[in-house]
């Protein structure tokens, strides 16, 4: 029973610092130059105990600067990449690559892994407020990652998708502008 209780109130502590994260999205920010490079460093340090612990090969180009919230920005990518290294194939270590492109109107940046993939059907599913694809037991977390993910990316003027099929990993496209609406180069 005790160790119910307690897993019970770590799940319970991850579940209401989830939801203070997503009810923080809706707060005024101001807009600042982000580093995406430094982003990234920081995002890699954070999880370099789960990157070792699966062994995880990550390959990234290098992050364009762009207006936007770093500490948005940085959640972002870090539950995309998170996810990537939690979703991975038993006996398989996971390679995560991260590609950027710059479209006429946007950042398209790519997150690809070798992971368990996503069905097509729960393509959109995925991105809503507690929704899981697999038991707590399964994979640890709260159904709240992507959909904080996608509130950011809409948030910046963007968007995130997922391309996926099972077994074959998963890619998900963040887009986000490279000029504001009100004119201001985000370069």
């Amino acid at each position: 029973y005790f160790d119910f209780i307690i897993d019970a109130n770590a799940r319970m502590k991850s579940l209401i610092r989830d939801l203070l994260d997503y009810s923080r999205l809706g707060a005024v920010i101001e807009w600042t130059q982000v580093d995406g490079n430094s982003i990234w460093a920081n995002v890699l340090a954070d999880l370099d105990t789960a990157i070792k612990n699966a062994n995880a090969v990550i390959k990234s180009d290098p992050l364009p600067v762009f207006k936007g919230h770093p500490v948005e920005i940085k959640q972002l990518f870090q539950n995309l990449l998170a996810n990537a290294i939690k979703f991975r194939k038993k006996e398989v270590v996971p390679q995560i690559e991260v590609s950027v492109s710059d479209a006429e109107t946007h950042w398209k940046f790519a997150i690809k892994d070798n992971g368990i993939g996503i069905d097509e059907q729960h393509k959109e599913k995925i991105f809503l407020i507690f929704q899981r694809l697999h038991s707590k037991t399964e994979y640890e977390g709260t159904g709240i990652g992507l959909s904080i993910c996608r509130r950011i990316a809409e948030r910046h003027g963007g968007d995130i998708t997922a391309k996926s099929k099972p077994e074959h990993g998963a890619t998900f496209i963040v887009t986000l502008p490279i000029k504001q609406a009100k004119g201001g180069d985000q370069r």
